[in-house]
Parts: structure tokens; sequence; C-alpha cells
């Protein structure tokens, strides 16, 4: 029997989506909710709790991109998969950007259920992960009890205190839109211009340090804060 799972389903093509929200409602457990527009379904996600989302790309009321980033600002850790009959190369990198895999139309049932698996699969694996304070980022791996910075071909870097809080701070955020306020708060314990500025040398150096894998941004978003962009 397969564990309880609650889905957001956003379809725009009412016979795709009658006949997929079906086959996923037939898995025991699963609880599927079908949903045609975009801004309906950002709507629902404000009043329920999703485990996975399955969206397409072209929807009225509001693009699957945007949706998609209204959904992690509520839930960061919540597995997107984008199905869309777009297939152009900068429309996979979008999606794999703004969720976490990406299929094109046409495609099989099998297929799609074992992604939503294998997503849930990976996203329990890195909560359990986070919990123990280990977090992986692209070609790295962060140990935040020992503050090291580890890349996958073994090249260690130890970081100081202040570099390993605010790395563990933007790691805890998913990847949402942090506020500049609220990170000095959290790391520094004060907001004044001066600190500001260490904090932008801080994050200067955590790109540096991250910097093989291209992959891996922390992205000033102007007039608020940064995203921590990373596979």
């Amino acid at each position: 029997m397969s564990a309880a799972l609650n889905l957001l389903y956003v379809e725009d093509d009412a016979a795709l989506g009658l006949i997929l929200s079906e086959q996923l409602g037939d898995v025991p457990g699963w609880k599927v909710d079908w949903i045609s527009n975009g801004k309906e379904a950002a709507e629902s996600a404000e009043k329920n709790t999703y485990d996975v989302a399955v969206l397409d790309v072209m929807l009225p009321g509001m693009d699957g991109f945007t949706l998609a980033k209204m959904l992690r600002e509520k839930a960061p850790q919540l597995p997107i998969l984008f199905l869309t009959a777009r297939d152009a190369q900068q429309d996979v990198l979008e999606g794999l950007n703004r969720g976490d895999d990406y299929m094109s139309k046409p495609f099989s049932t099998e297929e799609l259920l074992l992604r939503i698996r294998n997503l849930v699969k990976r996203t329990t694996a890195a909560a359990a992960s986070k919990e123990m304070g280990f977090f992986k980022l692209g070609q790295y791996h962060f140990d935040y009890q020992n503050f090291l910075l580890v890349h996958s071909e073994g090249e260690e870097r130890r970081l100081t205190e202040r570099e390993g809080k605010l790395l563990h701070y933007l790691c805890q955020q998913g990847q949402a839109v942090i506020r500049r306020e609220d990170l000095l708060q959290a790391v520094w314990g004060k907001t004044d211009y001066f600190t500001g500025r260490s904090m932008d040398v801080f994050i200067s150096k955590l790109r540096k340090y991250m910097s093989a894998d291209p992959r891996i941004k922390i992205q000033v978003v102007h007039g608020i804060g940064f995203e921590f962009l990373r596979p």
C-alpha cells in the first residue's frame, strides 16, 4: 500500500486532467486535487497542505512557473514536477530552476508515478538530513555541525562560525525570497548599515566558495533581499 499523499495537480486540458487525476487518485492513499486554473490553484494552496505539486506550464489565470514560485514561498521544500508540451531548452531550464523535475507531453502514466514517488522519497530524505544539519547543495555537501563545506570531488573547506551560520540560514529557507532584514537579524542580531555591509562581504565569500557549481546562486532580489538558488 502506498503512503498517504496529498497531491496538487494543475492542468487546464479537461480531457487529460480528468483521466490523469483519476489515475493518480486510484493509487491507494493518494488524494488528488485537480484544478484547471493557476490562480485558483494558488488560492487552494493557501488553504491546504500538499505533499507534491504537478503543474502544467501554460495555464489560465497564472502560468505554472509563477505558481511554482508562490507555492515555494509558502512551502520551500514542496516537490514540484512540471508537465508541458513545451520542450524548448529554455523552458526545460526554467522548469528545473523553478521546480524539481520536468516531463514533456506525451508521457506514460507509469513514468509519472515513478517520478512522483522518487521526488517525495528524495524530499523526505532531504528533510531528515536537514534535521541532522546536513544539506545537499548541488556538487557540495554542507555539514553545519562541523562547519564543513565539501565538494563532491573531495575538497573540503572549514567555514568560520559566522559563514556557517549564514549558509545554514540560507539553506533553511529553501528557495524562497529571504528578506535582507530577516537575514541580518538572524545571523548578526542587528540590522544597521555597517552590519549590512559586512553581510554583503560574507555573501560574496560564500558565492566564491561554491563557484565550482554554476547552478548555485545567491541572487540579489532588489529592494527585498536574496534568493538562494541551487539544484
